[in-house]
């Protein structure tokens, strides 16, 4: 990745052989999250990823 100051900052949250899910920090300080499943990717903002993972918390 570049170090251009445009260039959003992302770290990887969880992988797995076959998932990923990581996060996007933008230049202008918004934060996205991304889950990577096989072929498709779902994009979130930062209220979409809390209930997504309340979602994800009540599937046990």
């Amino acid at each position: 990745m570049s170090n251009n100051n445009n260039d959003p900052r992302t770290t990887t949250i969880a992988e797995t052989e076959n998932f990923i899910a990581w996060k996007a920090e933008e230049p202008d300080g918004e934060v996205t999250y991304h889950v990577e499943l096989n072929n498709v990717t779902v994009h979130f903002f930062e209220e979409e990823w809390t209930e997504f993972l309340e979602l994800v918390r009540s599937l046990k």
